[in-house]
């Protein structure tokens, strides 16, 4: 992490010194899980397209401003994912049958990484597994925003609870107890999905 946090920082000081090249390896580097992020706060693929690139746009045109006091992954994520919930907020009149349109596309290869693990598995958990991924889809957008955005963090895209701090800017505790009122939440969510016949 440090190793990477050292190249980001390289390539923020050649953007800001103009050389507006290095800033494209920023976004190769760091699209995908700014999607993914994206995708799982706002439920929508079009959306969180549009996010993606609305959230690299301000970092470039604010980089200028980055000082480095976090890490430039850091800043990117707090970025998006304030985008995410406003946007959220905005639409939250998008009801379930929009989502249910994008069950499929909410579950990515990265996708639940602590919830459900698929390695070594024979191909009829696979299945078993997809199903669960797009369940887990549909319960965690049923989820209050702030609970959300910090399980899509901690436990899709594995950053650690001081890393979800900075970028929610919010204190450690509050995330701790976010992540575990957030957990039990959806868990009684899918409960409730999976008794009632999903």
């Amino acid at each position: 992490m440090k190793t990477a946090r050292f190249e980001d920082a390289v390539l923020v000081r050649q953007v800001q010194a103009g050389e507006t090249f290095a800033f494209t390896e920023l976004v190769t580097k760091y699209q995908d899980r700014v999607y993914n992020t994206c995708l799982r706060i706002c439920g929508h693929t079009e959306d969180a397209r549009d996010l993606t690139q609305d959230a690299f746009l301000q970092a470039f045109e604010s980089i200028a401003s980055f000082r480095g006091k976090s890490a430039f992954f850091t800043w990117l994520f707090r970025i998006a994912v304030n985008m995410s919930i406003s946007h959220r907020r905005k639409r939250k009149a998008r009801n379930a049958a929009s989502l249910q349109d994008e069950k499929g596309t909410l579950n990515g290869p990265s996708s639940a990484s602590q919830l459900t693990d698929e390695r070594g598995v024979d191909p009829s958990t696979i299945v078993e597994k997809a199903e669960q991924r797009a369940l887990v889809a549909d319960c965690l957008l049923q989820l209050e925003s702030d609970q959300r955005a910090v399980l899509v963090l901690r436990d899709m895209e594995g950053f650690d609870y001081q890393e979800i701090a900075d970028i929610l800017e919010i204190p450690v505790g509050t995330v701790k107890s976010r992540v575990f009122r957030g957990r039990l939440a959806l868990r009684k969510l899918m409960i409730a999905s999976g008794n009632s016949g999903h």
